[in-house]
């Protein structure tokens, strides 16, 4: 079966933009190609700095013949109705329609319809071009001359040329001839801009490959990423170092080169004196490259790698030098903002108000940025205040949260009012990725204690799924503040997420409040905490919302499903325990790891089965309106059966109710797993819905009693199975 190659050749394609536009060629071209007909082995895509390339294997020659049955209207319906069904069957005469006979219905004409099938090379041409005129680019240009023309082509960058052959193993390929705004699809490609700018001719794509490497262009961005890896390691051991691995910058530094040539610069070592992280990031930031540091050591080293795109006759000197004097002038920058920020502000005197606010010490460089940050009233949200203001109120929100997570109350108070003091560092301004790292080493520099340095810079975790959770219980409680705050200010201006949108990253926040709790183990109500920091947000802005408890909550319900699903926990189990006034995320968590431990248990399947009859029956009587009495009368028992389950009952739910008391959720199932023998022997020898309608009400009575001894500890009508 052939095969089909293409190729979008184009000046150079942002790295963040390559992979995605790969995945949508693939997907575009694949839709299309399936819609008309057309069935396919494979399809993979590739992508450089310079090029979008896709190649489908076992592509059908020709779409196949469709044949299609339309009903029409009766063969005695008005000339109006059959002229009508013989211009949509695309019939000449009602003679090319069959007659169906119906005994019940009457005879009805259908038009039996044969579409043939077309050749692939047809299709193809006819999908590529609308498939490259509105290509989803987030963002594009137009270019050349054509671009004064209305409706003339937008790419991300000026396409250059289109590569398009068809054909099988056993044949010579064909080129399917297409045009876009004058460019014309051919066989014709280039390979690296410097080393290879002659034309190449390719017909498949193993051939295509061999030649563009040869032209010093690997067309795998995945095999880019692995030279680049494998390289940059054995440049840096071969020097006694160890490459800083950087997932993200190898996959953006393999968008940016076709031919990777891995090569190791140099700083002066007086620059170490920085911190890591912003010597880090200026070089990654600026020039891309990696660091290096000596095998197992925390502090960096001065050697760094980059990723040349040529392979240079010197050997890469010049490359190197040239990086290197960037590196440089940037570690040299970076070396001021560090300084800078250790020393005093120019206008201590117009910072005393602010800083008698916060309990300040204008003598600490850390202190003189807090009370900078709430003099110059740097806006955090247009209806949520200042910076400052919000400080106060993480502050006050966290004395509250002490009392719960047992914190030094002192030293949470000094977290709270430094913690966003770093947003008015320059190094933070140059790179705001280290807020809260370089927050923690000026603490440091100024005295601080460990637990408060720690808490200004873990506050903002954890930041996701996967990032670590601070177990400091100053840091746990100022994390807790700051992200409480955020969740009941947005929610208290109508700011909340929408399914495609989250700007102020409220998901992440409930997520990090939720792993905070459950893997910190702490007993913390929400309720109570999110009605703090709301009275405390309508002291500064009495225009917000009333009450967002309820509509909070649910919130935080839904992101706690979604956590525990992922931590196995099933869905259906989730709902049963939880409550829509349930607040305390931990005894939800261990509500839910009980019961699953009791429902996968042959006693819990059994008593299970029997509880959701119970309560199928009862429901069922409920909604036909059946009387059941309101309490259960002994006097009205005609069996044993009813008797042992009436005593059986008022045991399991004493045993279970005193376990729940002390949160021994196990040992309450425990309890309630002694109801399986007497619920079966009783559904076995009691017919529920007796004629005497006052034994029916009583036994109706007798199954609610079950289904609220079980209800105690979760909802069984809402597990499945």
């Amino acid at each position: 079966m052939p095969d089909l190659l293409i190729e979008l050749r184009s000046e150079e394609i942002p790295a963040r933009m390559q992979r995605k536009a790969a995945g949508d060629l693939k997907k575009l071209v694949t839709d299309a190609l399936v819609e008309a007909g057309l069935t396919y082995e494979g399809a993979r895509e590739y992508w450089t700095p310079r090029r979008l390339t896709l190649d489908i294997r076992g592509l059908n020659a020709r779409s196949a013949d469709i044949r299609e049955e339309r009903k029409g209207p009766r063969t005695d319906a008005n000339e109006k109705a059959i002229e009508g069904f013989l211009r949509g069957a695309g019939l000449s005469s009602i003679s090319e329609a069959h007659v169906h006979r119906d005994p019940k219905k009457g005879d009805f004409y259908v038009a039996h319809i044969v579409k043939q099938g077309r050749p692939a090379e047809q299709i193809i041409a006819e999908a590529m071009p609308p498939i490259i005129r509105n290509f989803p680019w987030p963002k594009s240009m137009r270019s050349g001359a054509a671009s004064a023309r209305p409706g003339s082509l937008r790419w991300v960058r000026p396409l250059q040329s289109i590569v398009c052959t068809f054909g099988s193993e056993t044949e010579e390929t064909r080129v399917i001839p297409f045009e876009v705004d004058g460019i014309v699809a051919s066989n014709v490609t280039y390979g690296h801009r410097f080393h290879a700018p002659e034309a190449i001719t390719v017909r498949r794509f193993a051939d295509y490959a061999e030649k563009l490497e040869r032209a010093k262009v690997v067309i795998d961005a995945e095999r880019r990423k692995q030279i680049i890896s494998a390289d940059a390691h054995n440049v840096a051991f071969a020097s006694g170092l160890e490459l800083v691995e950087d997932e993200g910058l190898i996959e953006e530094v393999s968008g940016l080169v076709e031919w990777p040539q891995v090569l190791m610069g140099s700083f002066e070592e007086s620059y170490l004196e920085i911190p890591s992280e912003i010597i880090r990031l200026t070089i990654k930031t600026n020039q891309k490259c990696f660091v290096t540091r000596q095998p197992g050591a925390e502090m960096l080293s001065n050697k760094f790698i980059l990723v040349s795109n040529i392979e240079a006759r010197d050997g890469g000197k010049e490359i190197v030098h040239g990086n290197g004097k960037v590196v440089r002038a940037r570690l040299s920058d970076a070396a001021h903002f560090w300084k800078r920020d250790q020393g005093n502000l120019p206008d201590l005197e117009t910072l005393e108000l602010s800083a008698k606010k916060f309990g300040l010490d204008l003598r600490k460089p850390l202190d003189q940025r807090m009370a900078k940050l709430d003099a110059l009233n740097v806006t955090f949200h247009a209806k949520l205040g200042t910076q400052g203001e919000r400080v106060a109120r993480i502050r006050s929100l966290a004395a509250e949260l002490a009392k719960v997570t047992g914190a030094d109350v002192t030293q949470v108070d000094r977290a709270a009012v430094l913690a966003k003091a770093d947003l008015r560092t320059e190094a933070v301004g140059e790179f705001p990725e280290l807020q809260g790292i370089m927050g923690h080493k000026y603490a440091v520099l100024q005295g601080e204690t460990s637990a408060v340095a720690n808490a200004i810079e873990d506050h903002y975790k954890p930041q996701g799924p996967s990032d670590r959770v601070p177990a400091d219980p100053v840091a746990v409680t100022v994390a807790l503040a700051d992200k409480l705050d955020t969740l009941v200010g947005f929610w208290a201006i109508d700011e909340k997420p929408t399914g495609s949108k989250d700007p102020y990253a409220l998901r992440r926040a409930a997520l990090g409040v939720i792993r905070l709790i459950l893997e910190g183990k702490a007993r913390l109500p929400l309720r109570p905490f999110f009605e703090v920091a709301l009275a405390r947000l309508k002291q500064q802005r009495p225009e917000v919302a009333g009450d967002v408890s309820a509509d909070l909550l649910a919130f935080f319900h839904d992101r706690l499903k979604v956590y525990l699903r992922d931590l196995g926990a099933r869905y259906d189990l989730i709902d049963a325990v939880l409550a829509p006034d349930a607040d305390d995320l931990l005894l939800i968590a261990r509500r839910v790891e009980a019961l699953t431990a009791f429902i996968t248990a042959e006693e819990g399947k059994n008593l299970l089965a029997g509880t959701k009859r119970a309560t199928q029956i009862l429901a069922a009587e409920e909604k036909k309106g059946t009387e059941v009495a309101a309490s259960v009368d002994e006097r009205l028992f005609k069996l044993d059966a009813e008797r042992t389950l009436h005593a059986s009952i008022k045991i399991a739910t004493g045993d279970a109710r005193d376990a729940i008391v002390k949160e021994d959720f196990r040992s309450a199932m425990a309890a309630l797993s002694k109801l399986r023998e007497p619920v079966d022997q009783f559904f076995d020898d009691v017919l529920v819905n007796d004629e005497d309608a006052a034994i029916r009400a009583n036994r109706l009575a007798l199954l609610g009693l079950i289904r609220s001894a079980t209800g105690a500890v979760a909802d069984f009508s809402k597990i499945a199975g």
